[in-house]
């Protein structure tokens, strides 16, 4: 990769946009980019700064996967090396999924394997018309076992079976009825969209935000018992006293913007 393989900007509103930025190869990835994207976001995550993550790419497609010169590469890896790599896009898929700041992935072209994967991993994915999504790994004799976990939880089991055998392309609007996206808009409505929602997002508790991204992980799929009551219990107990929610209940009753600086 060279540097300008991966552009970083954080503005004025604390609002960090990372850029993949390999027009000319669909923006695919190899292990060095994934390296340094995991390097960035660790950066994102304890820079106070940052108050969320927005997630793009240049030219006609989001991100093609894998680079195909990396996948000639892998080819003669070892078993060891094979799992290292796997490993490493892991890492990065992880590191999006659960950074502790809402996420949002502008997707303004296709996405296909790897690429489906990043879109997945993020909070909030705003999509304009002419993006599309394949789960093309089987293609290839491959399979798309890492980013799995993050697709599944997107479209769900059923679907994921569908696209994840056929890997046939399907449009912006099936994605959207899926789930995998959130929002179309008109590709000149792209950074207007983000703007707007970046507006919406600071309004919240920054330490709330991320609370909530760790709640819904942890009861997505959990058992509705007496264990889970207790558990969210507590957690609405302890945000409560907390000073942000001290400060966003004052707030709200004296009917002024809270200030998130405050604790």
């Amino acid at each position: 990769m060279t540097k300008d393989d991966l552009l970083t900007n954080i503005d004025e509103l604390g609002r960090a946009t990372l850029t993949l930025n390999r027009p000319e190869l669909h923006n695919a990835f190899d292990d060095h980019l994934i390296a340094e994207m995991i390097r960035i976001l660790q950066e994102f995550t304890t820079d106070p700064q940052v108050r969320l993550v927005i997630l793009a790419a240049t030219g006609k497609s989001f991100s093609a996967g894998a680079d195909l010169r990396w996948m000639r590469r892998m080819a003669d890896y070892s078993h060891e090396e094979n799992l290292a790599d796997a490993k490493s896009l892991g890492e990065l898929l992880r590191a999006l999924n659960e950074l502790p700041k809402p996420t949002v992935a502008l997707v303004q072209g296709a996405a296909y394997g790897g690429g489906v994967g990043l879109v997945a991993a993020c909070d909030l994915v705003l999509a304009t018309a002419k993006a599309s999504f394949c789960l093309s790994e089987v293609k290839l004799g491959l399979i798309p076992a890492v980013i799995s976990p993050y697709v599944v939880a997107a479209i769900g089991s059923r679907a994921a079976r569908r696209y994840c055998i056929s890997a046939e392309r399907f449009g912006v609007e099936s994605a959207r009825q899926l789930g995998l996206v959130h929002e179309i808009v008109a590709a000149d409505e792209l950074t207007v969209e983000a703007d707007r929602m970046t507006r919406l997002l600071l309004q919240n508790g920054p330490r709330a935000m991320a609370a909530a991204k760790h709640l819904v992980a942890d009861v997505s799929n959990h058992p509705l018992n007496a264990e889970l009551i207790a558990e969210t219990a507590e957690r609405i107990a302890a945000t409560r006293a907390s000073d942000e929610g001290r400060e966003g209940l004052a707030a709200f009753l004296e009917k002024r913007r809270p200030d998130w600086t405050k604790g």
